[in-house]
């Protein structure tokens, strides 16, 4: 494990497959390469759709029940699978060809929005048929998260795996502010099948990119053979690793307490502000704009630290802290920008150090259990979150989010500058660094002098 330069530096995971001398890195460094722009191109596209998806999927069961318990149903059967099924994805994406898989999974959500697509313009649709659709894809993306994580990596080459993980967040986030807005405005003009219906042609687009990839410029990793015990191969392996485990069980605390933002965002566009929903829509563009920002700040950096990731998370979960009490919509609103940078700054830097620090053969299984911790909290922070919201007021809800991120942040900070053998200073003279990680042998090497 290197330290990095410097001794405050906390610790840099090894990558096991970086050339010894990586290339300067700009901000679209990774689009230079044909296989990653095609795929990013379809990705795009396919973002949109899913985007469009979620949007009339929640509408379309508020419409069909009058119920926002069973819009909740929805979310929960969509991150179910996930929670119950992930570790297992990630041992079908070491074992076999990633883009043949990306092929089988990308046509499978295909069909998915066009069942729905087929079933809603009919007039046949019933909430189960919306159930059974969230459940379906839910199962497909515990293949496909894992897959297309690792498979980024085999497009770009060791040296630029941060920049393209920071570009497909910042394509996510772009996806997340066009295809709402595409959504509302073709469900209210010929309703929501034909929202669905493009939502299952999108992925026209993914598929296209993936045939034209050529697979001679491919960074081929080594497939796992098909054996037991694989499964348990790789929970051992990052069991064994802090520089993984630590980075993972933090995304895991931030992605169950500190990303109920539905919930709360909702909650203070109604209950404390009272803009309704035109100021819902405003909380959620801000949070979008915030998160593309964050993400094209991370393709901007030109290495991994993981005091960036422990720095972060500590200013989310206090910045949640401080946006609870905000007086009013002219301080909440900024507050919501900063958190979508801040957020997407956690995900992205985690997400690259594992990818990183993690043996080719073994990416699938490592980053499924990343997307399995960091997804998979969703149907337990939620109703728990809304729960307290309800019993205690949304600003005790938000503000106990924060603080348990911010306590694991600075939980998992200390343990990552331990396994480092680093030590908290800190130094409260003038012209001194107050608060820095140094090595611990500087302090035997001062005592016996």
């Amino acid at each position: 494990m290197s330290t990095g330069s410097g001794a405050d530096s906390a610790p840099v995971p090894a990558a096991h497959d970086t050339p010894a001398r990586p290339r300067k890195t700009s901000m679209f460094a990774s689009l230079k390469v044909r296989n990653y722009r095609l795929f990013a191109t379809g990705a795009v596209i396919s973002n949109t759709g899913t985007w469009m998806a979620r949007i009339t999927q929640d509408w379309l069961v508020l419409s069909l029940t009058g119920s926002s318990a069973a819009v909740g149903v929805t979310t929960a059967m969509q991150f179910l699978p996930m929670l119950l099924f992930g570790l297992y994805g990630g041992v079908i994406a070491d074992r076999f060809a990633k883009r043949k898989l990306l092929f089988l999974t990308q046509g499978a959500m295909s069909l998915s929005g066009l069942f729905l697509a087929a079933l809603t313009l009919s007039g046949n649709v019933q909430v189960w048929h919306v159930y059974l659709a969230a459940f379906f894809t839910g199962l497909v993306t515990v293949v496909d998260n894992p897959t297309r994580q690792s498979f980024v990596s085999e497009m770009v080459g060791p040296d630029q795996v941060r920049n393209a993980v920071s570009l497909n967040s910042a394509n996510f986030q772009s996806a997340r502010l066009i295809g709402p807005a595409v959504a509302s405005a073709l469900t209210a003009a010929v309703g929501p099948g034909w929202a669905f219906l493009a939502n299952g042609l999108s992925f026209l687009a993914p598929l296209t990119g993936l045939m034209l990839i050529r697979t001679s410029e491919l960074h081929k990793t080594k497939l796992a053979p098909r054996g037991k015990g694989q499964l348990k191969e790789g929970l051992r392996y990052v069991s064994q690793r802090p520089e993984l485990i630590w980075p993972i069980v933090l995304v895991g605390f931030v992605g169950t307490f500190g990303f109920n933002f539905p919930i709360w965002l909702s909650a203070y566009a109604d209950d404390v502000f009272h803009g309704g929903v035109g100021q819902y829509g405003l909380f959620n563009t801000l949070m979008a704009i915030g998160s593309l920002a964050g993400a094209l700040l991370a393709a901007r950096r030109r290495s991994t630290r993981l005091r960036v990731l422990a720095g972060a998370a500590v200013g989310f979960g206090v910045l949640e802290i401080l946006a609870a009490w905000a007086p009013g919509v002219w301080a909440f609103a900024p507050m919501i920008v900063l958190l979508g940078i801040l957020g997407l700054t956690v995900n992205v830097t985690a997400n690259s150090t594992v990818q990183m620090g993690t043996d080719p053969e073994m990416r699938g299984r490592v980053m499924s259990l990343f997307m399995m911790v960091f997804t998979g909290g969703t149907p337990l922070g939620g109703p728990l979150f809304g729960w307290l919201a309800d019993q205690y007021g949304v600003r005790i809800s938000f503000a106990l989010g924060g603080v348990i991120c911010a306590a694991a942040a600075v939980g998992v900070g200390l343990m990552l500058a331990r396994a480092a053998n680093l030590r908290l200073k800190v130094d409260l003279r003038r012209g001194e660094r107050h608060v820095q990680f140094v090595p611990r042998d500087r302090q035997r090497l001062a005592a016996v002098a």
